[in-house]
């Protein structure tokens, strides 16, 4: 159990460090994180209602913040192109996220073509009962990408590793939330890049400054 959240913190340190620059970009993930919130909620009463909001909202706000807030240039601070940064991504990368997004996006089309997508569905009756069956799909969607992306990752590395990004998927708003909580003021000071992350690289080794912000293991 201490290799496994060892290996969660390393995870969840690479991904502060190389993904969340932008002060933009962390308040938008503390919208997400929060969203996500209330669809694990939701979910266990309302599972259309969950997806609803996690795809419109909770994924929205967060991929709107990596696609166009976070700064694409060379990454001084951990000595790293963005080129460099997409090719050791452990989880979705942009091209991989565009994939995804691309489907969510599509997904409501056959639907459109036959009210009974493939059979699996009575015909709508009205719009309620169509959004309600958009919302169903990208249910699975949701689903899918986090199981797809383990299972490959489990295939491609090790079990440890996909099994990891797993649970950092799955407890991200919580860490999101821990994390990001201050991101807005920082914003509304006009700070528009976390120096943080700099002084953190500058200061003492890596594995002390993932302690100093991450969940103690």
């Amino acid at each position: 159990m201490s290799r496994f959240l060892e290996a969660l913190r390393i995870q969840r340190w690479d991904d502060h460090r190389y993904y969340h620059h932008s002060r933009i970009n962390q308040s938008l993930h503390l919208v997400s994180a929060l969203s996500f919130l209330f669809a694990y909620v939701m979910v266990f009463k309302d599972p259309a209602i969950a997806a609803l909001v996690g795809w419109l909202v909770a994924m929205t706000s967060r991929q709107i913040g990596h696609f166009f807030f976070e700064p694409r240039e060379y990454d001084v601070v951990n000595q790293a192109t963005h080129e460099y940064k997409e090719e050791i991504k452990v989880g979705y990368n942009l091209r991989r996220k565009a994939v995804l997004l691309t489907i969510w996006a599509l997904s409501p089309v056959p639907l459109l073509l036959d009210p009974t997508f493939f059979g699996i569905f009575e015909p709508h009756a009205g719009i309620a009962e169509f959004v309600r069956h958009v919302a169903q799909i990208w249910l699975i969607i949701g689903a899918g990408g986090l199981l797809f992306r383990t299972l490959q990752l489990c295939l491609i590395k090790d079990l440890q590793t996909g099994l990891v990004w797993a649970a950092k998927i799955l407890t991200d708003p919580f860490h999101d939330i821990k994390l990001y909580h201050k991101a807005p003021l920082y914003l509304l000071r006009g700070e528009l890049i976390d120096p943080g992350i700099a002084a953190h690289a500058a200061g003492a080794d890596i594995e002390e400054d993932a302690e100093a912000i991450l969940p103690a293991s």
